[in-house]
């Protein structure tokens, strides 16, 4: 086999692979002799089979196998010998005249074929003693957790009927039954009986809720209503329509107490051990802001760091993926580029750029982490594989055994933690100042960058 390399232009590599028709019939030949000891054909004994009959049966078969082999080993023999690392899989041109291929495949003259691909950038790792960043931090005061408290309470709030002739108000329950039509007809999901609405929790299209305050139980009403322009159902979106609605209950909140036995409903022993899981709960959330945001802020002044060509297969498979997550949500808002003072084309150039940092930072990450010689353990895998099934309640089983079935998808499980765990490594090279912050002050500009959340989910393979 004749490797020559024939391109050489930034990242880009190209070589051209010729393996002689002599090698071809070589190579065929082991083949089908190792063939020979396998099969069992009618009028033959085990392992007497003719070499020649072998390849008038299986000829063709058995030199795709030689071919494929082949491939693999341009690749390993290119990959080794030039030291390279890979950014994607190689593209492989065999020759268009499909005589000439027919007579390759016949060992009846050379195969040659073109592998093009693109290398992984080098670059050397710079100095981070000069970087600092702010790590902003926030203790669950008591006035929250009371919040949280007065959450729940709401969810278990008891409701009675209220006295004949008492009409609705703000914060009551009523029970109706209702027919929808549009321009008189009725519309399909339009009927509903029995249903519990909730006066305030804007639970239902704008402007229910509010025109039935002040009905009471017996009443009937006709409530005229706009659907939102994003209603999910296309047909409704923007539409007018009116509920002839029957008013069949009107009830009243009662009071809460907050008490052991408010908390023994939630499975705690007392009001306290409620108290104190709910604290427990809220931090754990107000940590894991914190630690986006320092997070966010590290992999910014990384970006500020570096600056080296980027492989452009790798840049455009991360921009289709961000770039098909914008239109996806753009379509189930109802929203246009025009609503977000933009352009399709600036939109695109915006989120390239997000694409391209993302690309980035992951060979960033990537490298550090190789470097630093920064590990997922098996164990540390399975543990995120737990996690991950215990968020599909009644389907554990199946989101295991999918995963254990499927290399590539665990590896999205590692790739994460991986990638935490060199974060991990880079905070602890860095200086990193605490700053005490309120809640609102933690949580602001939450949706901020959202669709460079992450570096790049392919950092430890890279």
């Amino acid at each position: 086999m004749q490797v020559t390399e024939t391109l050489s232009d930034g990242l880009k590599r190209e070589f051209q692979v010729v393996l002689p028709a002599s090698e071809l019939e070589k190579r065929l030949g082991d083949e089908l002799a190792t063939l020979k000891d396998r099969v069992k054909i009618n009028g033959f004994r085990p392992g007497k089979v003719p070499v020649a009959h072998l390849r008038r049966l299986y000829g063709r078969s058995v030199m795709a196998e030689v071919v494929q082999n082949a491939v693999a080993e341009a690749e390993r023999k290119i990959v080794d010998e030039n030291a390279l690392k890979l950014a994607n899989q190689p593209r492989y041109d065999f020759p268009e005249d499909k005589e000439e291929m027919e007579k390759a495949l016949d060992a009846k003259t050379d195969l040659a074929f073109k592998v093009a691909l693109e290398v992984l950038p080098t670059f050397e790792l710079v100095d981070l003693s000069d970087v600092s960043v702010t790590k902003p931090v926030a203790a669950v005061s008591d006035a929250e957790v009371q919040d949280a408290l007065g959450r729940m309470a709401a969810q278990q709030k008891p409701f009675a009927a209220k006295a004949e002739g008492e009409v609705a108000a703000a914060g009551d329950r009523v029970v109706v039954d209702f027919v929808g039509s549009i321009d008189g007809e009725e519309f399909e999901g339009g009927r509903g009986e029995g249903v519990t609405v909730e006066i305030g929790s804007n639970s239902f299209i704008p402007g229910f809720e509010d025109q039935l305050v002040g009905a009471a139980a017996g009443e009937e009403r006709t409530i005229v209503v706009t659907f939102p322009e994003a209603y999910p159902a296309a047909h409704l979106a923007g539409k007018e329509a009116s509920f002839a609605t029957k008013v069949t209950e009107v009830q009243a909140p009662g009071e809460v107490s907050f008490d052991d036995e408010f908390a023994k409903g939630f499975g705690m022993e007392s009001l306290a051990a409620l108290e104190d899981a709910l604290r427990e709960a809220l931090q754990k959330d107000y940590d894991a802001r914190s630690r986006a945001k320092v997070k966010k802020e590290l992999l910014d002044r990384l970006d500020e760091k570096y600056a080296f060509e980027l492989p452009p297969t790798l840049v455009e498979q991360e921009f289709q993926s961000v770039w098909q997550q914008v239109v996806t949500d753009m379509q189930r808002s109802g929203r246009t580029f025009a609503d977000e003072k933009t352009t399709e084309e600036e939109a695109k150039a915006e989120y390239r750029t997000i694409a391209e940092r993302r690309v980035r930072l992951g060979l960033v990450l990537a490298q550090i982490g190789e470097t630093n010689e920064i590990k997922v353990t098996d164990d540390e895998v399975t543990q995120g594989l737990v996690a991950r099934a215990r968020q599909y309640p009644g389907q554990e089983r199946q989101v295991w055994e999918f995963y254990q079935k499927n290399p590539q998808a665990l590896a999205e499980i590692r790739a994460p933690l991986f990638e935490e765990k060199v974060v991990d490594h880079i905070l602890a090279q860095v200086k990193v100042a605490e700053e005490t912050v309120g809640r609102e002050e933690l949580f602001a500009d939450e949706d901020e960058g959202a669709p460079e959340a992450e570096a790049a989910s392919k950092t430890e393979e890279a």
